[in-house]
């Protein structure tokens, strides 16, 4: 908890002796000047810490972006949602330290029933607390990705208040899946529509197969994004792109991917190329160069990439700054010393 004292306003009125107050000069003795240099001193350390690092964990704590001062009952709004349910968002973590997270609802091209949606909240959960986790990997069942929100659920909670509500509920989803201490990577196969566009975008990488398609398709529905995918698309292609993407309802395929930088790779077809292996074998081994190592390390790219990208640039320093103190010293850091292996 940061307490912010009155103590010695930094500014023309305090004196050498003294501090002014009116037209009086309230004395100073030296060995109270030396205290109250020394709380300051010692509140400025503490309001730094606290500025850069704590609001760095609450953002990643459960209630990141929206919580009861917002008016956002959790408890309720999961009930609400568990009252549609259908399909599922499986996860899978493996001792290679990949997760794979999967849109599971075929039937209905992977769309987000209600119960879907709170599962994957509790995935989340899971991946926050996943010591030994370095990657994910985010794909859909049956060779599609996700065709966003399902109409049935939709429909029932048509109403403002509802809608809202969902939308904050999901936002907080999507910003905690982003800022997992894990290296993502949407795998993209079939199509990723509306709100499985803005699910590709709460990824850090996104891997296109050779015949699908992301398309925002929002304005056809009388909408924009809801789940937080516009202010993340625009950090990813830029606001130009951003207004052709959700103005357009443009398809992307894999070129265009490219070009805009949303996305990262393109995938072989499996029988184009001896060895080219399944989608999810080729996102694995994509994935495994950047995740080499150990976990902490990762997480600790990860965790500096973050603060970086959400923190003004003096509390992003000295966040990086509180990161690398976890790492300095430490096995790796010890191991990586004895082999002298920098410049390998």
């Amino acid at each position: 908890m940061c307490v912010l004292p009155c103590l010695l306003p930094r500014s023309s009125s305090f004196q050498r002796d003294g501090f002014r107050s009116g037209t009086a000069r309230l004395p100073v003795s030296s060995s109270s000047r030396m205290a109250l240099c020394a709380l300051r001193t010692r509140f400025l350390k503490s309001s730094s810490h606290c500025g850069a690092r704590g609001r760095l964990l609450q953002r990643q704590s459960s209630g990141c972006v929206y919580s009861s001062i917002h008016g956002f009952d959790l408890a309720e709004i999961r009930e609400k949602l568990l009252a549609f349910p259908g399909g599922s968002v499986d996860l899978l973590k493996q001792d290679s330290g990949i997760a794979v997270l999967t849109i599971n609802n075929p039937s209905r091209m992977n769309a987000f029933s209600g119960s879907m949606m709170v599962d994957l909240e509790e995935q989340v959960s899971q991946l926050e607390n996943w010591t030994d986790g370095k990657g994910l990997i985010v794909q859909g069942a049956a060779e599609t990705f996700c065709s966003g929100s399902d109409l049935n659920a939709v429909r029932a909670i048509s109403n403002p208040k509802d809608g809202m509500k969902m939308c904050m509920f999901m936002q907080n989803a999507l910003t905690r899946l982003l800022r997992l201490p894990l290296i993502s990577v949407a795998l993209v196969e079939g199509r990723a529509l509306g709100g499985g566009a803005e699910l590709t975008t709460a990824c850090d990488f996104r891997l296109m197969a050779s015949d699908s398609v992301i398309q925002f398709v929002h304005k056809h529905m009388g909408l924009v994004p809801g789940w937080g995918g516009t202010a993340r698309l625009v950090h990813i292609v830029g606001s130009q792109n951003a207004i052709k993407l959700l103005g357009g309802a443009l398809k992307v395929d894999p070129r265009l991917g490219l070009q805009i930088g949303l996305a990262d790779g393109v995938l072989e077809a499996p029988q184009a190329e001896e060895g080219a292996g399944s989608p999810l074998q080729q996102a694995e081994n994509w994935l495994s160069h950047y995740i080499k190592g150990p976990a902490p390390v990762i997480q600790a790219v990860k965790k500096v990439v973050v603060s970086g990208r959400e923190l003004p640039l003096s509390e992003a320093l000295r966040t990086e700054k509180d990161v690398f103190g976890t790492v300095w010293g430490g096995p790796a850091n010890l191991q990586a010393l004895a082999s002298k292996s920098k410049h390998k």
